[in-house]
């Protein structure tokens, strides 16, 4: 292989990997943003009308729509009464993979809650994140998050890590 075949390839090779050091950036991000109720920069995560679909804690779901929607959240009342009791958002390193100007990641997130002195899992689910490269770096797209209940829906969420 030539010197310049060589460049070329390593150049590949490079932005492979910064593409996946970014969108890691950005997935970590989430929660130290959304556990300090900093909400549009939280919204601003995901390109305009992008989505993020959730299990409620009945068990339903529910799509709210980037920025405003998704914003908005991070001012419920019961959001706010995780950020005050004192809460970690954390996601767990994704397999993720690049193609092009689109991304894909699968991974779980859990969240931490204090209670008195000690802390606990509170909740924990899988993710399926699309993601753009846009004109401001990597944006989320979708963020599909469902409660790791034992589910169909939680488990074909978890099976996507082979799709991508």
């Amino acid at each position: 292989m030539d010197r310049d075949a060589r460049l070329l390839e390593l150049e590949s090779r490079l932005r492979a990997v910064e593409d996946q050091l970014a969108i890691q950036n950005l997935l970590m991000t989430y929660g130290p943003l959304v556990d300090s109720a900093t909400a549009e920069p939280a919204g601003s995560l995901w390109v305009d009308g992008g989505g993020y679909s959730f299990t409620l804690p009945d068990g339903g779901t529910k799509r709210l729509a980037a920025p405003d929607e998704i914003a908005g959240m991070y001012g419920w009342p019961g959001h706010l009464d995780l950020v005050n009791t004192g809460c970690a958002h954390m996601t767990a390193t994704p397999k993720i993979t690049v193609s092009g100007d689109d991304a894909q990641a699968v991974g779980y997130s859990v969240v931490i809650l204090k209670e008195g002195d000690r802390w606990f899992l509170w909740r924990a689910a899988v993710n399926h994140w699309t993601l753009k490269r846009t004109a401001d770096g990597w944006r989320i797209a979708e963020r599909f998050n469902r409660a790791l209940d034992g589910s169909p829906e939680s488990h074909a969420t978890m099976k996507k890590v082979m799709e991508i």
